[in-house]
């Protein structure tokens, strides 16, 4: 029987990340991927949101941003069949990076395999049990059948999870009929792109540019001026039951374009064909057990551009949480708190994505009205910060233990600019290792000391920032703020408040 510290079954964004993020934290993470080789089909074009900051944390944005194919776009995103447009506000409050899913799945892979991850593909899992001890999993791998176990096992298997499935987590919520198709295509000779982004069409006319609706469905295009390609997208009600690893092809694209918008679109090329449905799912519990889901396996959200930045921030919210456990480190409760606070996050972001399903869904008079209001409330600074941060996943605060609490508590932590006797730094630097830090901003002798019998497992920065928000900042590895000192609290309150964060979160010593 082969051993590991945690078993994540699916090779996708999430089971990488995940297994790349256990092992900074010292764990031995077995990756088991039934397909035998990456799949190219396209899925996601690209990531967004909290997750650009948490790859800068870690010291990966650089090396994402120059694996990108194209520059990033301007801040302005589809939502339910309108837009936040944010292309005029100073420090727009979601961005986006263009990293088609096959090429983070590739960088995801490339950084566990650095980390020495053991990744396994072609390795189908084909039986799961557990005890209060451990899990253990039957495999079929391409020399045969073997089992192996560990203390924990994460399902990253997607929307069909068998893991989550055979640890009867249930997974209510609706299925929704539309098809959507997104392309982005090159066109012929024959089709003039016009300098405002229309169309002109041979035996059609002109195609407006942005959200065409008809009586049977949406059509949206998409072009930049000098651009050699254009996006396409389609959505339209349908009984038909795809399979997502049967690929797109341009002749199903060109027929939805033409039941939508009633025009048949001539084009020469394509650099991206992808096919998705939408499903407002979430699990009931993210823990069952030493079974625990991740990503897809435990949401499902009906807009696009959110999945997989939900997914990665689950994977890095639980990875030092099984770290802790595995060596032995957890208090009472840590792991619990995994579902605690990622299903609240599931349930924020599911609110929004069900927003945009009212939104984009409606054809009658109502219905466009309704979006011709909103679209006028984001005319506002305020609202459009609001929403921006809402899709990002930025405005997410996890409850924290402990009264009297910092507004700061359960946020994610601002890279403050940091000067140190080594030289000016920031908080991101601090937490590319993923450990734990306790950052005193206002030499406080009384909490380093507090904090001196956690040394092993908290690493102490001293440093001065600018508009000091506190006098010290305890921050976990993934990002979020456990606890911090007011500014000039007494020592008689701070440093016994600091001892009982660090038990909470760090475990007694």
């Amino acid at each position: 029987m082969t051993n590991a510290d945690v078993i994540i079954v699916g090779a996708g964004p999430t089971g990488l990340m995940l297994a790349a993020e256990l092992r900074l934290a010292g764990v031995r993470p077995l990756v088991l991927e039934r397909h035998p080789h990456r799949r190219d089909a396209p899925k996601a074009g690209g990531l967004g949101g909290q997750i650009l900051e948490l790859l800068r944390y870690r010291g990966l944005l650089e090396r994402f941003e120059a694996a990108c194919p194209g520059p990033p776009p301007a801040p302005r995103f589809p939502f339910g069949g309108v837009h936040l447009d944010l292309t005029h506000l100073e420090n727009p409050p979601l961005h986006a990076l263009p990293l088609p899913q096959q090429l983070l799945e590739r960088l995801l892979d490339d950084r566990a395999a650095e980390l020495g991850a053991d990744v396994r593909r072609g390795h189908e899992v084909t039986g799961i049990g557990q005890d209060d001890a451990a899990v253990s999993v039957e495999v079929r791998g391409p020399d045969g059948p073997y089992r192996v176990s560990a203390r924990y096992l994460v399902g990253c298997d997607g929307a069909r999870s068998r893991v989550r499935d055979r640890a009867g987590i249930d997974f209510p919520g609706t299925v929704y009929p539309e098809v959507n198709r997104l392309a982005q295509v090159t066109l012929p000779d024959s089709v003039t792109v016009l300098g405002n982004g229309d169309l002109d069409v041979p035996g059609f006319g002109t195609v407006r540019a942005g959200f065409t609706r008809t009586d049977r469905g949406l059509f949206g295009l998409g072009s930049a001026p000098g651009a050699t390609s254009v996006s396409l997208y389609t959505i339209e009600d349908e009984s038909v039951e795809y399979d997502d690893d049967v690929p797109m092809t341009v002749t199903e694209l060109q027929d939805s374009v033409h039941r939508v918008l009633g025009a048949h679109l001539p084009i020469a090329g394509t650099t991206r064909l992808s096919r998705f449905t939408f499903k407002a799912r979430q699990a009931e519990r993210y823990r069952a057990g030493r079974i625990l889901v991740a990503g897809d396996a435990a949401h499902l959200f009906p807009a696009t551009g959110v999945a997989l930045n939900a997914g990665l921030l689950d994977a890095v919210n639980l990875a030092w949480k099984l770290a802790a456990d595995v060596h032995g480190r957890a208090p009472a409760g840590l792991l619990d708190t995994y579902h605690t606070e990622r299903h609240l996050a599931g349930a924020r972001t599911m609110l929004h994505t069900r927003a945009q399903v009212a939104l984009r869904r409606g054809h009658d008079a109502a219905a466009e009205a309704l979006r011709e209001v909103f679209q006028e409330l984001l005319l506002d600074e305020q609202p459009l910060r609001r929403m921006g941060a809402l899709v990002a996943g930025t405005d997410i605060r996890y409850p924290m233990p402990g009264s009297g609490r910092h507004p700061l508590t359960g946020t994610f932590t601002p890279d403050l600019t940091l000067h140190t006797d080594d030289g000016v730094t920031g908080v991101a630097r601090l937490l590319h290792p993923a450990r734990p830090v306790l950052l005193d901003l206002a030499g406080r002798p009384d909490l380093r000391e507090a904090a001196h019998a956690w040394k092993d497992r908290v690493d102490v920065h001293t440093a001065k920032t600018d508009d000091r928000p506190a006098d010290a900042l305890l921050i976990r590895p993934d990002a979020h703020i456990a606890w911090a000192a007011p500014v000039d609290e007494p020592a008689e309150t701070a440093a016994p408040a600091l001892r009982e964060a660090l038990s909470t979160w760090f475990g007694t010593v």
